[in-house]
């Protein structure tokens, strides 16, 4: 495997591909045979774009959620007190 750049419409083969995303390349071969994630095979072959990556991670993409603050739904009474 090189750790040269991806140039332009390069393809990268699953080692490629994890090191891209940062993961292993058994979470690739889970996204592919959950086809979660876009590939082209070449024949036995299974090869990704990054830009198809890129897509990928970005489609996973949670924003921020602004300050909550928790509200009560019902006002808590004081217990009764034993005489």
């Amino acid at each position: 495997m090189s750790t040269q750049p991806v140039e332009g419409n390069a393809l990268l083969d699953v080692a490629g591909a994890a090191a891209y995303l940062g993961v292993t390349d058994a979470f690739v071969r889970r996204l592919v045979l959950e086809k979660r994630v876009r590939y082209f095979k070449v024949g036995k072959f299974v090869r990704f774009r990054p830009v198809d990556l890129d897509a990928f991670v970005e489609a996973g993409r949670q924003d921020p959620v602004g300050m909550r603050t928790h509200v009560r739904s019902t006002p808590r009474r004081a217990a009764p007190r034993p005489n």
